[in-house]
């Protein structure tokens, strides 16, 4: 008998052996089989299977990369999104979807870009940036009419409804939102986003009141999550099943449909953990299995020793039974405390989410409220700085001459403090981001100290600028930030020096391979900051002292700005500064060194920006669209200056009818208008001419939605109140591209 055991053991093993060692031919994989495993990784998506779609994505992903379907890559990306999503990762999800939509940006993948800008408006909802979310569904939506995709188009018009449903005030948009979508998805076979519209009907009827209709949908919700095992939709609906029974003060059966919903809860809970058990033992399986035969071996021998084992075995059983006795006493006692425990907490927990979602709106407050007054403030600015530059170019009197660079050296102050105070806010609400891009760092510098030269030049004070040879021309980082940083220390430097020195100096400190590591210093011989300042200084509104206050002026918020940007980039500012002596910061930032450097590629460039100049503009005709009556006539009036052919339109209306009826070379449009705004106008424009260059002339504040203007079909954003230099640096630049594509 032992010896037929031994024989199918040794059969066994060799058999499983043979089978680990024998080659597997890997065939090239096909599109159709990355499709059904994404198609797959979707419905264990829905019904809450993490690991098995995790499995499944992660192999589809493999064989999409091993054949280079960069579609279905992305696509992986973006149901991953989908996936982290559900599971309320929210950060992991839009992380995924940048990824997904940069290569389906780059393969021009209409289909799944707007499948990604749906799944982004989900999460930006979830992450309470409702009228973010809005223009992502928004611009999905006007892909799919062009496509007649009424399923998709019901997907929409069902999230805009929850969306609605997060403020109860709007529940009937929401629930105009539903009924549109119950139409586009009347002959729909996807059972997944059915269940979740009749879940959403009787969230709505819910609100309103209905507690039968409420009831008769979240029915309706259930039967098609079972049939479709989607087991998350299963949850959620016993869950309101319960609330409607609650409501009506039927506590039996709240408590009934609350017990099935726990049961399906905890069923999601086991499947996930089964899937990981069930890895970890067919792992452990075949180990087993190859030492069995050693086992056997040593079988003999061990069966002495277990017969003097099996005594003590005994006896410590039961002393292990007695003190699992005690053990369980106890544990009964600390579950009861803490069971309170838990209680306490969650009032408490309760308390503080309230506190944060007030806190969240009373910044939400503050972030709107700068935003519309700096409109508001922007305008009249416009008005001030535009009709100064008119009468500074109309010959005026020495002394209008000095009252007109006073009133144009407060309007810069004023406009300085307005950017300051709005970048300061969007730092402090983490709505700031990093954008990287290759830029040469030399000229970055160089440009700044010529921007600052003119009040450096007012103060007698010397800039000296020292830029280390080892340095690669081009470098991959934030260059807009950077500018922002050095503007902001070298002119808080020439602010505090006169008839003085000022030295720039940036060096190589290390290099690893593509990564570099650079160390910034700014010194000065002015003032200086005396040491029980020094901590301070990069405070918000903080000064050395009143005295500094009163003799240079300012606000204290450059140092701060600083601070924050430094910190964003991961880095931090040093200073070293002795009262009477001067002062000098320092910092380090971290670059790579781009592939154009490493290969010494040299980028051609379609327009020769240096050589643009105003005498392009002759003759050309340019609409400027503003409803504004006083920046329509100083906006008008610099150009014609310029010998520009100028047409004016007050609204979006006009502007659409004057662009189908004459020809432009330019149109400059404001955005916030009465009737159809200029983002509007600029759509429909695109319509019947997708060439003509589009500015956006405006006063709004533009902070990280950038992306959103340029997919509404404008090239390029001049914020009013501008420098004219920049406003016809942009203009010149359009009409020479546009000349060189005639």
């Amino acid at each position: 008998m032992k010896n037929l055991k031994l024989f199918l053991l040794l059969t066994c093993s060799f058999v499983i052996l043979s089978f680990q060692k024998s080659p597997i031919s890997e065939t090239e994989p096909k599109p159709e089989q990355i499709k059904q495993l994404l198609s797959q990784a979707e419905n264990s998506v829905d019904m809450m299977l993490f690991d098995k779609a995790q499995s499944q994505l992660n192999k589809s992903l493999e064989l999409a990369k091993r054949i280079n379907h960069e579609r279905y890559i992305a696509l992986s990306s973006s149901i991953l999104a989908r996936m982290y999503h559900v599971r309320h990762e929210y950060d992991k999800g839009i992380t995924q979807l940048d990824r997904a939509i940069s290569i389906q940006r780059k393969i021009d993948d209409q289909a799944g870009l707007h499948y990604s800008y749906i799944m982004y408006g989900k999460i930006l909802n979830s992450k309470k940036e409702v009228n973010r979310a809005f223009k992502y569904l928004d611009l999905a939506e006007g892909y799919y009419k062009e496509e007649g995709n009424l399923e998709q188009l019901g997907i929409i018009a069902l999230n805009k409804a929850i969306f609605h449903l997060n403020d109860k005030s709007q529940v009937k948009k929401a629930m105009t939102e539903l009924k549109t979508a119950e139409t586009y998805l009347e002959d729909s076979t996807n059972g997944y986003e059915l269940t979740r519209l009749h879940y959403f009907l009787a969230r709505g009827h819910l609100i309103e009141g209905n507690f039968k209709m409420a009831e008769e949908a979240a029915k309706k919700s259930l039967s098609i999550a079972k049939d479709g095992n989607f087991t998350g939709m299963t949850m959620y609906t016993y869950g309101i099943l319960s609330e409607i029974e609650e409501i009506r003060n039927n506590s039996a059966g709240a408590l009934a449909y609350l017990k099935q919903r726990n049961e399906v809860r905890d069923a999601v809970f086991d499947a996930n953990k089964e899937a990981l058990a069930k890895e970890l033992n067919e792992r452990a399986g075949v180990d087993a299995l190859k030492t069995t035969l050693d086992e056997l071996t040593l079988q003999n021998a061990e069966q002495e020793k277990t017969l003097k084992v099996n005594k003590l075995t005994t006896i410590l059983s039961v002393a292990l039974i007695t003190i699992l006795s005690l053990l369980t006493l106890s544990l009964y006692k600390n579950n009861n405390l803490r069971a309170r425990a838990n209680e306490l907490l969650q009032k408490k927990n309760s308390e503080l989410i309230l506190a944060k979602e007030n806190a969240e709106k009373a910044s939400l407050a503050k972030a709107q409220f700068l935003t519309t007054i700096t409109h508001e403030l922007r305008t009249p600015l416009y008005a001030v700085t535009g009709l100064t530059h008119l009468l500074l170019e109309e010959s005026p009197t020495e002394s209008q001459r000095e009252h007109l660079n006073s009133l144009k050296f407060s309007g810069e102050y004023l406009l300085s403090l307005i950017n300051n105070i709005l970048d300061l806010n969007k730092l402090e609400a983490n709505k700031v981001e990093i954008v990287k891009s290759d830029f040469d760092l030399k000229k970055r510098i160089s440009d700044v100290l010529i921007a600052l030269k003119n009040s450096a030049n007012e103060r007698n004070t010397k800039l000296h600028f020292d830029f280390d040879d080892e340095i690669p021309g081009r470098l991959n980082g934030d260059p807009l930030k950077i500018s922002q940083i050095l503007i902001n220390l070298i002119g808080n430097s020439i602010k505090f020096t006169e008839d003085g020195d000022i030295w720039i100096s940036v060096k190589k400190t290390k290099q690893l391979e593509k990564d570099i590591t650079l160390l910034f210093e700014i010194k000065d011989n002015g003032e200086g900051i005396g040491k029980e300042k020094q901590k301070a200084i990069f405070d918000n509104f903080t000064q050395g002292s009143t005295q500094i206050n009163r003799k240079f002026g300012g606000t204290g918020l450059g140092l701060s700005i600083v601070k924050n940007l430094l910190s964003l980039l991961g880095s931090e500012i040093n200073l070293e500064s002795e009262l009477g002596k001067g002062s000098k910061f320092t910092f380090e930032l971290d670059f790579e060194t781009p592939e154009s450097e490493i290969r010494k590629a040299v980028a051609t460039t379609p327009v020769d920006e240096t050589k643009l100049s105003n005498e392009i503009m002759e003759d050309k005709r340019i609409l400027v669209v503003e409803d504004n009556k006083i920046n329509q006539m100083i906006t008008r009036k610099i150009l014609e200056k310029n010998k520009v052919l100028c047409d004016v339109a007050d609204d979006g209306t006009i502007a659409i009818e004057k662009v189908k009826n004459n020809e432009f070379d330019l149109i400059l449009m404001d955005i916030h208008m009465p009737g159809i705004s200029g983002i509007e106008a600029t759509i429909e424009i695109r319509k019947f001419d997708d060439s003509i260059p589009i500015i956006a002339l405006t006063a709004v504040t533009l902070d990280d939605n950038l992306d959103e203007f340029y997919l509404n079909g404008f090239n390029d954003i001049i914020p009013k109140p501008y420098k004219t230099e920049e406003f016809f640096h942009k203009i010149n630049k359009y009409l020479a591209a546009k000349e060189t594509t005639v």
